[in-house]
């Protein structure tokens, strides 16, 4: 997260980037020229008034509590109340001590003037700029309730479909924890007690039996250098992910692998129909709305991917037309899109076709979560099979020499 501050009438916000050169990149791609642009330390809070927020918050709140933030705020501005005394209603109704500080900033800030969508954006996270256009758009439009519920419901839905991804993750990776520790206990402790009772005996040992005790071996020795080489492997992946180049060739190699892929686009595609539907229904323009839909997909290729649509939208061609270009986007989609486009009714469109498509997502999960273990239990097979075979062949070969 860094906090800028940009030449002429663009004030002062927030932007989410990989490092400072890309931050810059996005605001000049938005058409902002920054002055300065510093990263948040994420800390405790600072204080130092108006000046200093966004700069001193933990992100105290999570994706679940915002959304709960924005519904209990549409209720309270729905139902009639002044806009400062909902925010004080919502912080008084069980709140953390952090989470009442940052209110209290957003409610200082309203109470002197400041928008509600200006508050939230000096604030910072967790008030990203997806919810703080949302607000800006429900404020330049006189329908903050209806806009706060909308954005209300668009975390909800991202929330369960992020929930359902890292459900669908829990029994793959426990299987994958059990391969691993089941070869290594294998490898390292049954094999060498085994063939311990058979070296000398047998001359030449089999093929499978030597490679097996090679690992073990190694594996006995030099265990602390393997430790070493994870560690130094996942510093090595971290760094490297970080970088635009290595994450944009990653993630496009994760949208073409067969099973993992079609999850990715499909988790994408609801996320863009929705997201997207939501942002152009709250008023916000179309160019606006895709450069901010782009930061919801979670996939680098289909972020890059965005971009060159809205490069196309900026130059004046239809939103359908470049989406189609990038072939990473299903037919249905772009049908949907270049319909809404030519009946002006592109968010209720979109909108209509976004639990479809989360539909679709929950199917995509189901069948990742049908095939995947089985895949690695298999894996689990082959590996102990091939130990099973190197331990036996040794005992069959001294079971014949004592025979003759």
């Amino acid at each position: 997260m860094f906090r800028y501050e940009s030449l002429g009438a663009g004030g002062a916000g927030t932007v989410e980037a990989v490092d400072r050169a890309s931050a810059v990149r996005e605001l000049m791609g938005r058409g902002v020229t920054p002055s300065r642009v510093e990263e948040v330390r994420e800390g405790v809070f600072g204080g130092g008034g108006a000046g200093a927020a966004g700069f001193g918050f933990k992100r105290v709140m999570s994706r679940g509590e915002l959304a709960g933030f924005m519904n209990e705020l549409a209720t309270a501005t729905g139902a009639g109340l002044p806009l400062v005394s909902a925010l004080r209603t919502i912080q008084r109704s069980g709140r953390s001590g952090a989470q009442k500080a940052m209110l209290e900033e957003v409610i200082d800030s309203v109470e002197g003037g400041t928008s509600l969508g200006d508050s939230l954006e000096r604030v910072g996270r967790p008030f990203d700029d997806m919810v703080v256009s949302l607000v800006h758009a429900g404020e330049a439009a006189g329908r903050l309730e209806t806009v706060l519920a909308q954005a209300a419901t668009l975390l909800e839905r991202e929330l369960k479909l992020k929930r359902a991804l890292v459900g669908a993750m829990i029994y793959p990776a426990i299987i994958l924890c059990l391969v691993l520790v089941a070869v290594v206990i294998v490898v390292t402790v049954i094999v060498p007690r085994v063939l311990a009772s058979v070296e000398g005996q047998i001359v030449h040992m089999p093929l499978p039996t030597r490679i097996v005790q090679g690992m073990a071996d190694f594996f006995g020795q030099w265990w602390w250098l393997v430790v070493m080489a994870i560690a130094l492997g996942v510093f090595a992946w971290s760094r490297a992910y970080r970088k635009d180049g290595f994450r944009l060739w990653f993630d496009g190699l994760v949208i073409r692998t067969p099973v993992l892929g079609r999850l990715v686009r499909e988790v994408a595609v609801a996320r863009f129909t929705r997201t997207l539907g939501t942002l152009v229904g709250a008023g916000l323009p179309v160019l606006s709305s895709l450069r901010i839909t782009k930061a919801t997909l979670g996939n680098r290729a289909l972020e890059r991917a965005m971009e060159q649509v809205a490069e196309g939208v900026s130059g004046g061609k239809t939103i359908a037309e470049p989406l189609e270009r990038t072939g990473l986007f299903p037919a249905l989609l772009i049908q949907i899109v270049a319909m809404g486009e030519r009946t002006g009714k592109l968010d209720e469109m979109l909108l209509q076709a976004a639990g479809a498509f989360e539909e679709k997502t929950e199917e995509a999960i189901k069948l990742f979560t049908t095939v995947l273990p089985p895949i690695l239990i298999v894996i689990l097979a082959m590996l102990v099979g091939f130990v099973m075979v190197a331990i036996l062949l040794p005992l069959l070969e001294l079971q014949e020499a004592i025979g003759v």
